[in-house]
Parts: structure tokens; C-alpha cells; sequence
């Protein structure tokens, strides 16, 4: 999986073409539904996203910076964890941890870590859902920890989409 130096240019950035995605290749000017979907490593993410109601929504103009966990970061949840989730008894709790992982905005990593660097080491992102991630960097690398201590890193940067950024992660952060 790629990562983000810290040296890498602006310029460098948006010159990259977008990196491979679950065996597929993620498109610009597709949304961030769009691109989701033909990832084969983010098929639960996308059951959740459609359990959740949440379609529309990240179809929208946005522009929004999701934090995008693979099948194997749904894995390491509890058993059943996710099937319970997508029951439509549960949409709220679902729609909240969704959400969460969604920035209103455009940060690709460069924005991050410079966001990181002015914090001192670290810096509070509110999420869609009212709750906040921290970012830090662990040498190259982007790591979110969420309200309950969990961690996770950012596996691959910069897939860029018509209405904002993915970032995908290892782990599925939960609010509080």
C-alpha cells in the first residue's frame, strides 16, 4: 500500500495520478460512492453506506474527506458486530459511526500534515457526526485515533473524487 512522505511537493501530489483501489482504478471525476463501489476492499463499507442511508448524501457536492476503512478494518470488529449494525433497528448507531469517519471538506494529506504540524504534533478534525478524530504522524504516516483511544492509519492517501478526498484506513474509529 502507498503512504505519504513528508517531502512530497504539491506540485508531486496533484500530478500523481490516483492510486489503485481495491483492484480498481478510482477516477477523479467519479464521486466518492462511485469510486467506493468498484473497490472490491470496501464492500462492507459500501452495505453500511446503503443500510445507512447515507448514499445521497455522499453523491452529494460536498466536498467531503472520508476516512475510508477496508472489509479487513470491518473485520477486526466482534463478531456480528456488523451485522447487527446494518439492521434497521440500528441505523442511528450506524449513521453516527459512518459519519464519523467523514470531515467536511477537501484535506488531502498534505493539508493534514500541515494541520498536524501547526498542532504541535497533532490536530483535532470534527467529523460530520459531531465528534472529533486526532491526527498525528507516526514517521510517514497518518494516524487518526478516535474518542475511545482506538487507533488507526492511513493505508493509502489522495484517491481524490469529483466531491472531495478518500483516505483508506486500517481500522474503523468509533465515537464516543
Amino acid at each position: 500500500m502507498a503512504c505519504v512522505g513528508l517531502g512530497v511537493s504539491a506540485a508531486e501530489v496533484s500530478a500523481q495520478e490516483n492510486p489503485m483501489v481495491g483492484g480498481a482504478a478510482m477516477y477523479k471525476t467519479k464521486n466518492i460512492v462511485e469510486n467506493a463501489m468498484n473497490s472490491q476492499d470496501h464492500t462492507t463499507l459500501v452495505a453500511a453506506v446503503k443500510a445507512a442511508g447515507l448514499v445521497d448524501t455522499l453523491m452529494g457536492k460536498g466536498p467531503f474527506t472520508v476516512f475510508a476503512p477496508t472489509n479487513a478494518a470491518f473485520d477486526k470488529l466482534p463478531t456480528g458486530t456488523v451485522d447487527t449494525l446494518v439492521k434497521p433497528e440500528n441505523k442511528a448507531m450506524l449513521t453516527k459511526i459512518l459519519t464519523y469517519h467523514v470531515v467536511a471538506g477537501k484535506m488531502d494529506a498534505k493539508k493534514l500534515m500541515k494541520a498536524i504540524k501547526k498542532g504541535g504534533g497533532s490536530a483535532a478534525l470534527k467529523t460530520v457526526s459531531g465528534g472529533t478524530l486526532t491526527a498525528t504522524m507516526s514517521g510517514n504516516m497518518i494516524v487518526l485515533r478516535d474518542e475511545k483511544g482506538g487507533t488507526s492509519t492511513v493505508t493509502t492517501a489522495n484517491v481524490m473524487q469529483s466531491n472531495g478526498v478518500i483516505h483508506v484506513i486500517d481500522t474503523v474509529l468509533m465515537p464516543n
